[in-house]
């Protein structure tokens, strides 16, 4: 009885349901199914409380607040005069367990609820070469700063990145494209991004549990006739469970023990946060979410405050710490990176609101929390608080915030209704657009199919009019004095067709390289071993193509050629919809 694989998974069950039933840090919380599987979603519509009340009970900053806050307004200025940079790492190669403990300010060190730096300094960028060496000490020298020789010799020599194993397989046709940017700010020399890591199970169930499910997960492949996808999953499971480890030594350096559940609110506030910074030091992806967090933490805020042990100021305090954190994010980036994506971008999408499955307004104290900050700290691009919205959502939430909306120009806003029923209530915005199931879910992303350049190609047979390089297929060019709009339409579905297909197996190339050269660990480890994975892609140049086609079709356009035979500009002749 004792080998038959059923029945040893049932003993484990049981004995670990009778273990889980004694957390202590779960006093007062209602609900089963969660407290014997990792199942947040379950323990958070167990346990919140919609709120349909108005932001009357909404507290200023505190004066703690509002001295680290003053103290990082300095620090970004001095950034702003150093041209964009404050600092940067050149000797550390960035990792959970790279540095010892960092504070906003040491002298201040008392005053943050909420701890941990993405470094040993604030707004000091890591050094991340795991991507792709080049660009990494690219990022250093452009801000004059010199990364230690030593780290090139190791990630050429001795150490294969992402970037290199990508470039190691690329055709030459996909080369040539990426060269001539008909296919832009693809994800092979950084991190990728978009995964959300579900940082709450941190909280609720505190790392030696969710290292005990991990290591179940990895017994269960143990087993005669594995294939290579049971190799690949193993050692991504030893991936996951290294960096659980080290999650808690990295919270240990500031004098916490994350090995089990938060007590309270404070410590879920904190305890999720650690799980964040464990992603933020381990990848430098173009979008490093932080999920939907909100009804969460209000729940652990809303026991406290019943019981005594936190008032709204302390509990807005806490928010706003956090909140303060999510702004210091930083990664070294590159210039041409940062103009392909206009700014210092982080995409650290933070989400509030949305209704549960069951009609219940998912709105509660702590969104309106969240929104506050915009007002306790002034406006800010990051994190990218999200309001998931629907008309259904309590009127007084929807006033208040449209006003902060007005007043600080930093809400973006996603439709509910719309992916409710696809992604149910517990997704995140995985980007600004992109919705995944938390902790179920990761997707491959890679930036930008240029379909006004995939235009020119369809009228130039394939070849770029500015480096005149043969890129696309040598399909027949327009020779026509006058664009005919069933000839264009014609040659540029044959050339989109070229180019999807291009920029999906180039996708697929970076994706697989990436998982192996650059494994999201920490991320992973805290999304379910069973994931699954959808696959995204965009679009540049989408509006130039809808005009071009209009004109080409409801006016005349005249094509003007160079000595080539490309054709390098246009003549409108007459009105077209615009």
């Amino acid at each position: 009885m004792l080998y038959c694989a059923r029945k040893k998974k049932y003993i484990f069950r049981k004995r670990r349901r009778k273990d889980m039933a004694q957390y202590e840090q779960w006093a007062g919380f209602k609900g089963r199914n969660w407290t014997h599987s990792v199942d947040v979603r379950s323990f958070i519509q167990d346990n919140y409380t919609p709120y349909e009340g108005d932001d009357s009970f909404l507290e200023g900053p505190t004066e703690a607040t509002n001295k680290l806050w003053g103290r990082l307004q300095e620090l970004q200025k001095e950034e702003r005069a150093k041209g964009g940079v404050l600092d940067m790492e050149t000797d550390v190669v960035s990792g959970l367990t790279a540095y010892g403990p960092g504070y906003i300010d040491e002298s201040m060190k008392d005053l943050e609820q909420v701890v941990g730096l993405q470094t040993d300094k604030p707004l000091k960028r890591a050094f991340m070469p795991y991507g792709g060496i080049k660009m990494a000490e690219q990022a250093c020298t452009t801000y004059g700063y010199e990364p230690n020789p030593k780290l090139h010799e190791i990630f050429t020599k001795y150490h294969k990145t992402h970037n290199q194993g990508v470039f190691d397989i690329y055709t030459p046709e996909m080369k040539k494209a990426r060269h001539n940017k008909i296919i832009t700010g693809l994800p092979d020399t950084y991190g990728r991004g978009r995964i959300v890591g579900d940082y709450r199970r941190v909280a609720l169930y505190g790392i030696d549990f969710l290292l005990e499910k991990k290591q179940y997960d990895f017994e269960r492949y143990a087993r005669h006739g594995m294939k290579g996808t049971d190799f690949r999953l193993r050692e991504e499971l030893a991936d996951q469970m290294r960096a659980l480890r080290d999650m808690k030594e990295m919270a240990a350096a500031y004098g916490y023990d994350i090995s089990q559940p938060a007590k309270d609110a404070k410590e879920a506030v904190q305890w999720l946060y650690f799980g964040y910074l464990a992603a933020i030091k381990t990848q430098n992806g173009a979008a490093m979410s932080v999920g939907r967090v909100s009804t969460f933490l209000d729940i652990y805020i809303d026991r406290d405050i019943k019981n005594g042990k936190l008032t709204e100021k302390e509990a807005q305090e806490l928010i706003d710490h956090l909140i303060m954190k999510f702004r210091m994010v930083k990664f070294a980036r590159i210039p041409s990176y940062n103009e392909l994506f206009s700014g210092d971008p982080t995409w650290a999408t933070l989400e509030v609101a949305g209704l549960g499955q069951d009609g219940r307004s998912m709105v509660t104290k702590n969104d309106y929390r969240f929104l506050h900050t915009l007002k306790n700290m002034g406006p800010s691009p990051e994190p990218n608080l999200t309001v998931l919205y629907s008309s259904r959502l309590p009127e007084n939430f929807k006033k208040f915030a449209a006003r902060i909306s007005v007043e600080t120009s930093s809400i973006q806003y996603e439709n509910d209704d719309v992916m409710r029923p696809v992604w149910g209530d517990d997704y995140s915005i995985c980007c600004c657009v992109s919705a995944t199931e938390t902790g179920k879910e990761m997707q491959f992303f890679g930036a930008r199919a240029n379909l006004a350049k995939c235009l020119l190609y369809a009228i130039n047979g394939g070849v770029d009019e500015k480096t005149k390089q043969q890129v696309g297929p040598q399909y027949q060019p327009i020779t026509s004095e006058y664009l005919d709009y069933d000839e264009v339409i014609a040659k540029y579905d044959k050339m989109m067709d070229w180019l999807a297909h291009l920029y999906v197996g180039t996708l697929n190339m970076i994706h697989y390289m990436h998982d192996k050269y650059y494994y999201e660990a920490a991320e992973m480890a805290l999304i379910d071993t069973k994931v699954e994975r959808s696959f995204a892609t965009g679009i540049a140049g989408f509006s130039p193509v809808v005009d071009s086609l209009s004109a080409i079709k409801y006016a005349k356009v005249k094509a003007i050629r160079d000595e080539d035979g490309i054709k390098t500009e246009s003549v409108v002749e007459g009105e077209f919809p615009r």
